[in-house]
């Protein structure tokens, strides 16, 4: 009896407006245009919040209070959080109401999108701290399942994860990972014993997520009755189908016009009628679930573009040199403890940042160029590096300010 997890990544970054050279040293907000341009954080959020968030909340909430046994899973960014609580309350609202259910999981990670865990461990530790108190703040649940930026897993990742004390974390199913082996299993993380794993069924999920309006496609169009027969198909062959994806695929990426939502609506009907299927969040897999073995990961692995690796945010020279400079300063950040700038230097931590940078359009990189402001990857790497050095020169005179105190006292 295969059952279905669904899992959502709903995140939304602090875009840094076009931030100029002349900007360095005299304007300290790098992340709000006040609406001159389409760079505008509150402009993009509200189009998204109105095509996405609210109709697709809407639906699950119908669907969960007419199927008990629907179940679904929430990953979100505290910076999307953020702008939610200081902008749009009834967006934030909505989806407590989702939560409040009971039949909604909602999944720790980075609280600023980042990806801490390959640079800082002690960053990445209290990103982690800081999200899992946000969430704790606003919807009243403690995570117990882990998933990391961009589903960026590794061996190490896990080992980290299980101390710190979560029972269950995401990956990508990539096919040099799984090689002959299903997806539609429960794993041990190499080497661990009390965590588990759960991989993506990237083919089922990338149907939904990237190929549902592509009228090339030979399955086009797809029903909810035809997709829920792709899923009984494994019935006596799989434990879970993990179907992650992200949660803009409804209404934004694929647009309502398309019959998404219709989609949506239908698809646990289709799915109930199917002997022996149900729904899952991922700490109910984790328990109810055996692991049937181990997978081994030593290189890091994600679910962006056709290559699933890190190269979505390193390929070049300015990401890397972007990335570089931007931890290089932790130390002495960390050491001024000014609260203002430590925020803003973690604000340009997220992930969004680099990826704009990047200069390897893949296909399957459409849905995230979507939300990209920038003309090209070297504006943004201009802004993002303009607005750094501004970081690092603030620091420098905090430092100095600092040093003068001490010798006048």
């Amino acid at each position: 009896m295969p059952s279905v997890c669904f899992y959502f990544q709903v995140h939304q970054p602090m875009r840094i407006k076009k931030y100029r050279f002349f900007d360095v040293g005299k304007d300290h907000s790098y992340f709000n245009d006040h609406g001159k341009t389409n760079l505008n954080n509150v402009k993009i959020l509200r189009k998204v919040a109105e095509k996405c968030y609210l109709p697709a909340n809407r639906t699950l909430l119908a669907l969960i209070r007419e199927n008990p046994g629907f179940k679904i899973s929430f990953s979100f960014s505290g910076v999307f959080l953020e702008q939610l609580e200081n902008f749009f309350p009834e967006v934030l609202d909505s989806f407590r109401e989702l939560v409040a259910t009971g039949q909604v999981e909602v999944l720790s990670e980075t609280y600023y999108h980042s990806l801490s865990f390959l640079y800082s461990k002690e960053e990445f530790c209290y990103q982690v701290s800081k999200h899992r108190k946000k969430i704790e703040q606003i919807f009243h649940v403690t995570p117990s399942a882990f998933r990391n930026t961009e589903l960026i897993y590794s061996n190490d990742l896990a080992r980290a994860v299980e101390e710190m004390g979560y029972k269950v974390i995401l990956a990508e199913g990539a096919d040099r990972i799984m090689d002959w082996r299903s997806p539609n299993f429960l794993y041990r993380p190499c080497g661990l014993e009390r965590i588990k794993l759960l991989v993506k069924n990237y083919k089922l999920s990338d149907d939904v997520a990237f190929r549902f309006s592509e009228k090339s496609w030979k399955e086009y169009p797809l029903t909810a009755e035809k997709f829920a027969h792709w899923i009984a198909r494994h019935n006596g062959n799989g434990q879970v189908i993990n179907l992650f994806m992200d949660y803009e695929t409804f209404g934004e990426h694929q647009w309502e016009d398309t019959g998404i939502f219709e989609f949506l609506r239908h698809l646990p009907r289709q799915l109930a009628q199917k002997p022996d299927i149900d729904f899952v969040t991922p700490s109910e897999a984790a328990a109810r679930y055996a692991p049937v073995g181990e997978l081994d990961y030593p290189h890091f692995v994600s679910w962006a573009d056709t290559e699933r690796d890190l190269s979505a945010w390193l390929s070049n020279d300015m990401q890397k040199e972007a990335m570089e400079k931007l931890y290089a300063l932790e130390g002495q950040i960390k050491g001024l403890d000014n609260e203002r700038l430590l925020e803003d230097w973690r604000r340009l931590q997220t992930s969004d940042h680099f990826y704009y940078m990047c200069t390897k359009w893949w296909n399957d990189g459409d849905v995230h160029k979507y939300f990209n402001p920038y003309e090209s990857p070297y504006d943004a790497f201009i802004a993002f590096i303009n607005a750094l050095n501004d970081v690092k020169l603030r620091y420098q005179t905090l430092a100095q300010d600092k040093i003068i105190i001490k010798i006048n006292n």
